[in-house]
Order: C-alpha cells, then sequence, then structure tokens
C-alpha cells in the first residue's frame, strides 16, 4: 500500500518495506516508466525479507501504465528536475530513518530509474555506496561519486541500453576509478528482470538478483 512520506515539510508518496529482522543495509528503489506498479512493490518486499529497508518513491503521483502508450505518455509529462529534487528528498528521507543505522545507502535504478540513480550518486555522493542498473544508462562525469556500480542489460536491447551506449557508461565510470560489475545476459530483452512483462527470462533475473543481493551486501554491510 502506498503512503503519503514529509521530509522537511515536502510531501510526497512511496513505499516502505520494513525488514521484520535487523535492518542490515538500506536502498532507495527508482521504478521504469512503468510507474511505481505491483514489480517495484514486490521487489521492495523481497529486499525486506533480505533485511533490507527498502524505499520507493513514486514520481508519478499513483498513476501506474500497463501499455507502452501509457508508460510514454506518463514519461514525457515528467519534469526532469522536479523528478531529481524528489528523488534527492527520498533518498534523505531513507538516509535519515530511524531504522537506517548506517551511514550510507544503495540505490536501485530501473529502466528510466537508471538516469535518476546515477544522479542521486552524485548529488548524495556522501552517503550512496552502491548503485545498480538493470537495463539503463545515463550521461554525465563520475568523479562526484565514491559508489561502486553493477549493471545488468540486455543482449537484445532496443530500448535504449544498447551495447555501444553500456560500454560508452562503463568507459566513463572505469575513468573515474569506480569499482564496476557490469553483465550483459545472453538471449534476453528489456525488461528481462521484470515478472510482469511478457520479456521476462526467470534464469537471467534470478541470476541477476542473486548477484545484487552479494554486492550490496560486501558494498554497504
Amino acid at each position: 500500500m502506498l503512503q503519503q512520506f514529509d521530509i522537511n515539510g515536502n510531501r510526497f508518496n512511496g513505499y516502505l518495506a520494513l525488514p521484520e529482522m535487523e535492518v542490515r543495509a538500506s536502498l532507495l528503489l527508482l521504478h521504469a516508466w512503468w510507474g511505481l506498479n505491483k514489480f517495484i512493490i514486490t521487489t521492495c518486499d523481497k529486499f525486506a525479507e533480505e533485511g533490507f529497508l527498502a524505499f520507493a518513491p513514486d514520481y508519478y503521483d499513483k498513476n501506474v501504465a500497463v501499455t507502452i502508450d501509457e508508460a510514454k505518455s506518463y514519461r514525457q509529462k515528467l519534469d526532469r528536475k522536479s523528478t531529481i529534487k524528489l528523488v534527492n528528498q527520498a533518498a534523505d528521507f531513507l538516509w535519515a530513518h530511524p531504522s537506517n543505522a548506517m551511514q550510507k545507502i544503495g540505490v536501485l535504478g530501473v529502466s528510466l530509474g537508471a538516469g535518476y540513480a546515477i544522479e542521486v550518486s552524485r548529488q548524495k555522493s556522501h552517503y550512496v555506496n552502491a548503485v545498480v542498473l538493470y537495463y539503463g544508462t545515463g550521461g554525465g562525469k563520475f568523479n562526484k561519486t565514491q559508489a561502486a556500480f553493477m549493471g545488468h542489460f540486455a543482449e537484445n536491447d532496443t530500448w535504449g541500453a544498447h551495447t555501444k551506449k553500456v560500454n560508452a557508461l562503463a568507459d566513463r565510470i572505469r575513468a573515474a576509478g569506480k569499482n564496476l560489475f557490469f553483465y550483459t545476459y545472453n538471449n534476453t530483452e528489456h525488461w528481462f528482470a521484470e515478472t510482469d512483462r511478457p520479456e521476462y527470462d526467470r534464469d537471467a533475473a534470478d541470476l541477476a538478483w542473486g548477484r545484487t543481493i552479494s554486492f550490496l551486501n560486501n558494498t554497504l554491510t
């Protein structure tokens, strides 16, 4: 169930999953162009089962797309500056949460959310220590982030995260001296990790999940 959260007088919607066990680490999840849908909520819950305090802000104001045309429409209405501000506020909320005993957090961005994950790692560099990208890239330099990076990419991606862009991103991260772990999954397409999509590939999704948990545990705990 989505809730309304407040930080420094700024209100926004989101989903917070608290682990029943002691919090191992904290993770900000940034949704794809579909919106904060059931897949993102379920993923937050899965992270909570692994001991992560997981929070997903909603930058679509409770709108959820089902079709590609709907997703395109919502994406086109986004104001990048306002969305980055919201994501930064959400990161501050998670970092300051009473259950977050660590002085750092991780960020995971899915497709559209990947670019925002990269940006928040720059703007909140004093506490973002890990970034996970799912079939999404981003621009800019990486000298202002202290984070390590993991990426999961589809071999047959026709939605922007193609080989040339992924390689260019990897080169820029390496040039900045950051730790990098990028993986490309054979015979997969964009959205291969999302259980509600026809492109879903269970084997690739499970492998990416295991790698992500290990990476976050090693980097944040």
